[in-house]
């Protein structure tokens, strides 16, 4: 189903490129310039790469490296050079694409921020992580929820970032809002590569939702990102995977069409339909209480765990942050 890696364009398909970035380091204003050229060369090898190629997705930490410095000289921001370069980038080669910055935030930690560019230059799509990668990453909460968009062809969009795919509740969010592809942006280091595939594959088939994710790829001779670009079908099944070649672009025809279709006609396993209509077999229109602890709690503001008082990693000492004095004002 993947047309050859998008060679072949059916009218009802969506191609899209997952650009497995080399890792860079970014220490200074001339390291960012540099990287951000770098990031709009490589939309434009996408576009030669492919023709029929609508989507062009880069990693997270595709502009700053995995240095998580939060240095404000390199921190940037959605009116700033490199979001504009990425924007021209998109209308030059007339392609959609998907970026990633570190985005300054004048009341606390930067954001890890994603957004997603039309082929004429608008942002179509701005996300904060909602779950940076703790204790390892010093990100403020993201607090603009999971936003959904229309993209090329039609396609409803969704994206999350890295350490968020851990999380079932995202995957279901971003197909609760009506998103038929979910984007999964990372810069996750080998150890993660066995958890990062299964579960790119059971986000897409508990949700009848394509899944398409990549990593950074390469050294910066401290860290080594895995690649990894998969996207996967929305009955779970590999359609295209990549490896451990920087800079290399894996590609697919993905269909929104089947994945609308099978949210309607699917009976067995439309796990998205069912999870809201518990036993429509036995009661009218199914059960649609909700029966789950985790979730009342939460909405409570009481979420602990019975073994919450014993947990020991609890900030992010560990890795050399200090212990935070701010409480999380959110406003979703």
């Amino acid at each position: 189903m993947s047309g050859l890696g998008g060679l072949n364009k059916s009218p009802e398909g969506v191609v899209i490129g997952m650009v497995q970035l080399q890792l860079p380091v970014v220490e200074n204003k001339a390291d960012l310039q540099h990287q951000a050229d770098k990031i709009v060369s490589m939309v434009a090898k996408a576009r030669r790469n492919l023709a029929t190629m609508d989507l062009v997705v880069f990693p997270e930490y595709a502009l700053h490296g995995l240095s998580m410095d939060t240095n404000p000289e390199i921190m940037c921001s959605m009116d700033g050079p490199e979001v504009k370069a990425f924007k021209q980038a998109c209308i030059d080669n007339d392609i959609w694409g998907c970026f990633s910055i570190m985005e300054f935030n004048p009341e606390g930690n930067p954001y890890n921020a994603g957004f997603i560019i039309d082929n004429h230059g608008a942002v179509k799509l701005y996300y904060r992580k909602l779950h940076p990668w703790v204790p390892v990453e010093p990100w403020e909460p993201g607090d603009v929820g999971i936003p959904v968009c229309d993209g090329p062809r039609g396609v409803k969009l969704a994206l999350i970032i890295c350490h968020d795919g851990m999380f079932p509740e995202m995957a279901r969010e971003c197909a609760y809002k009506g998103a038929e592809v979910m984007i999964r942006t990372a810069g996750y280091t080998a150890p993660i590569r066995e958890s990062w595939k299964f579960t790119n594959q059971s986000n897409a088939f508990c949700n009848l939702m394509v899944t398409a994710s990549v990593c950074m790829c390469g050294s910066d001779g401290s860290f080594d990102s895995m690649g990894e670009g998969m996207i996967v079908n929305f009955d779970g099944t590999l359609i295209a995977q990549g490896g451990g070649r920087p800079d290399e672009i894996i590609s697919a025809e993905v269909r929104p069409d089947l994945v609308r279709e099978a949210r309607i006609e699917w009976g067995v396993e439309n796990n998205i339909y069912q999870f809201g209509h518990r036993a429509y077999v036995a009661v009218k229109g199914g059960a649609q209480d909700c029966p789950y602890t985790y979730m009342s709690d939460m909405i409570q503001g009481q979420y602990k765990l019975p073994w919450e008082d014993a947990v020991k990693i609890t900030d992010g000492t560990v890795c050399g942050f200090d212990v935070p004095t701010r409480t999380y004002k959110g406003n979703i």
